[in-house]
């Protein structure tokens, strides 16, 4: 789990004491970044070089303080076009707390105002990767927390700078390795740069051996020499599958169909808009957020599991990012969202003995703690059964608020009550056309399929193993005594606090209900999982009074896939992929190379189920990066497992796959 940067501050200046280094020079250390980094990977010249809707990617080893990110930026914001976009990905090991990067930031005023930029995002960082939208999108910092020889492995990007920081090899020999910079080069573009404060000899041969060119020049202060220089030619690649590769991007007007007006449709029209997209989002409905979006309050939390795997992994970088756009774009209130807390109760033996193995892997007690049974009744407001996990920084949100805010930008036009029956290609402008019931409704180069279920209503989409499951949610009037509730209660069920004067709770699961009428016997079900959940707040609503005919809910269908992780990105072709790798039938080690058939501009995002409000934001910045060549937002492993290839694959290896 992570670790923060233990820090010794001497003469109000950070000292790192696991390194035994300092992070900055004491006399001029915005001075020495902008000499050693900004001069040396010639930025301001390549900035100002830049086409309208550029964009120029920095990789860093070592956040740190963040010092050269601000000061890239704002040399950015000074002398790149304004339609130009700015990515920065770093590699940090141990992240500074937000207090401690707070205090140093301090040092420098004239970043003041960026770095009040990055604070109101940054927060205390769990391990994995975390996505930093700033100003409005046109500078996206990206932090990979860990092990920099563990997580550049995992990153999908092309670099054009480097800024080869860290603590002096001297300090810390394990970064300085081989592997890093075989890592570098297989992240570069051609003529990609790198700038370094240190000569040492172990770095500079280092470097030279994995093909960059390298030169010596005079460093700054009282460091003599610093190294610096580039990558002439692309290094050579490992394979990788085919099928998980981002389809080739063949430029033309930057316009798109999403057709889903819930949160995943909204969240990826939001990310195309931010980036000058112009996108028409198709909703069969009357309103936005009318389906599965629709429930009055949605549970912002994490439901992990203590293996850390891909699902959890997901989750825990969806409730990250989820938070950060909450927190810069919706006022926290009762229309919106409130971050009142979540609690996961522990309602029998074998859920206490897995919570007990979440709070073993050490996430910040600011992200989740253990309390028990009295600590958990005083964070909740009301007697509890039992302790549990206790997420303080998530809460409730009204997933049609965001959904309509995210929605609302100037590049996004919104077609309600319209149903997209039919899908046309034209291989001559390489556009597509969404098809009403009488007649054209949209054109765009893109097509995204974000109406959960239905996504597979299409002939090209077909063979997507969605299925629906209802859910059904119940609204109970709430009492003087309910109102002392303050956090979101979990178990089998939830119940949140009360938004204008109604506790929400639910939901049902239904596998084979064939319509959305609200049901009786459902709010019943409702009431009894609160009666086991919180037996207290059971009584306090006096909900043996209730008539279940008579209480306000709605019903819903969920979205799933068979391993319960998201669909997000192309399509292939399922008979084309088939015959194209039809041997993997017969050996599924094979490496072929042929290119995966994709369908030209046509992408998914669907089956978040019940996490939605946690994996479908982070989805449009997933779509973005593919679309925009970006770098990737998540590790490869979980791009990978997010993939809506996997499924073909599997059949195919497992023989249910014909040609």
């Amino acid at each position: 789990m992570t670790q923060h940067a233990q820090l010794d501050w001497q003469d109000g200046q950070p000292h790192s004491v696991v390194f035994g280094d300092v992070y900055f020079s004491r006399d001029a250390g915005l001075d020495e970044t902008r000499h050693v980094f900004l001069k040396h990977n010639q930025l301001e010249e390549r900035f100002a070089a830049l086409p309208a809707d550029g964009q120029f990617c920095i990789a860093e080893t070592g956040f740190g303080t963040g010092l050269n990110f601000l000061c890239a930026w704002q040399l950015f914001e000074q002398a790149a076009p304004p339609s130009a976009r700015l990515h920065f990905v770093s590699a940090e090991k141990f992240p500074l707390t937000p207090a401690d990067l707070a205090r140093a930031l301090s040092l420098w005023p004239e970043l003041a105002d960026h770095a009040a930029a990055l604070l109101r995002q940054y927060d205390t960082l769990t391990p994995g990767w975390h996505r930093l939208p700033l100003a409005g999108g046109r500078v996206t910092l990206t932090l990979l927390i860990g092990d920099v020889l563990d997580v550049l492995p995992e990153l999908e990007a092309c670099v054009d700078a480097w800024f080869l920081d860290g603590f002096a090899p001297s300090k810390n020999p394990e970064m300085w390795q081989t592997a890093l910079f075989e890592e570098m080069a297989r992240l570069s573009r051609p003529g990609a740069s790198f700038a370094t404060f240190t000569s040492a000899g172990v770095v500079r041969r280092g470097l030279a051996a994995a093909g960059f060119e390298v030169r010596k020049a005079p460093g700054h202060g009282d460091k003599r020499h610093i190294s610096h220089g580039w990558l002439p030619s692309a290094a050579a690649q490992a394979w990788q599958p085919p099928w998980f590769a981002a389809p080739p991007q063949t430029g033309g007007e930057r316009s798109a169909i999403v057709i889903g007006g819930g949160i995943a449709g909204a969240a990826s029209a939001a990310s195309l808009a931010r980036r000058g997209w112009q996108v028409t989002v198709i909703e069969r409905l009357p309103q936005l957020a009318s389906a599965a979006s629709g429930n009055p309050q949605g549970v912002l939390y994490t439901k992990l599991s203590p293996h850390l795997t891909p699902l959890t992994r997901l989750v825990l970088a969806g409730y990250g990012y989820s938070l950060r756009m909450l927190r810069a774009e919706l006022e926290a209130n009762e229309d919106n969202w409130q971050p009142c807390g979540v609690l996961q109760l522990a309602q029998d033996e074998k859920e206490e003995k897995k919570q007990r193995e979440l709070a073993a892997l050490g996430l910040p007690p600011e992200v989740m703690r253990l309390l028990d049974r009295d600590s958990a009744s005083a964070a909740a407001g009301v007697a509890l059964p039992s302790g549990g996990l206790y997420f303080p920084q998530g809460g409730w949100v009204h997933p049609p608020a965001w959904v309509r805010h995210l929605a609302r930008h100037s590049n996004i036009r919104v077609l309600t009550s319209q149903t997209a029956v039919e899908l046309d290609f034209n291989p001559h402008d390489s556009s597509w056309v969404a098809q009403g019931p009488e007649g054209p409704l949209a054109q765009g180069r893109v097509v995204i399929l974000a109406g959960a279920a239905e996504t597979a209503g299409f002939d090209a989409t077909r063979h997507l193993p969605l299925k629906r499951i209802r859910g059904q949610v119940t609204q109970a009037p709430a009492t003087e005594s309910s109102a002392a509730l303050r956090a979101v209660l979990c178990g089998e069920g939830y119940i949140s606090p009360r938004r204008h004067g109604n506790h929400c709770m639910g939901a049902t699961f239904k596998f084979d209900a064939d319509d959305l009428a609200a049901r009786a016997e459902e709010h019943r079900e409702n009431l009894d999982m609160l009666r086991c959940l919180a037996p207290s707040l059971h009584q306090a609503l006096q909900a043996d009074r209730l008539d279940p005919a008579a209480l306000a809910g709605r019903a819903a269908y969920r979205c799933t896939s068979p391993d319960y992780l998201p669909l997000i990105g192309p399509v292939a072709a399922r008979d084309a992929f088939a015959e194209r790798y039809r041997e993997l039938a017969r050996d599924a080690t094979l490496r072929p190379d042929a290119p995966a058939p994709w369908i030209p501009g046509l992408f998914v995002n669907a089956a978040h189920g019940s996490r939605g409000l946690i994996t479908a934001p982070l989805s449009g910045e997933i779509l973005a990066s593919l679309l925009e060549g970006e770098p990737a937002p998540l590790p490869r492993s979980l791009m990978q497992a997010i993939h809506p290839s996997r499924f073909l694959l599997r059949d195919l290896i497992r023989r249910k796959l014909r040609d």
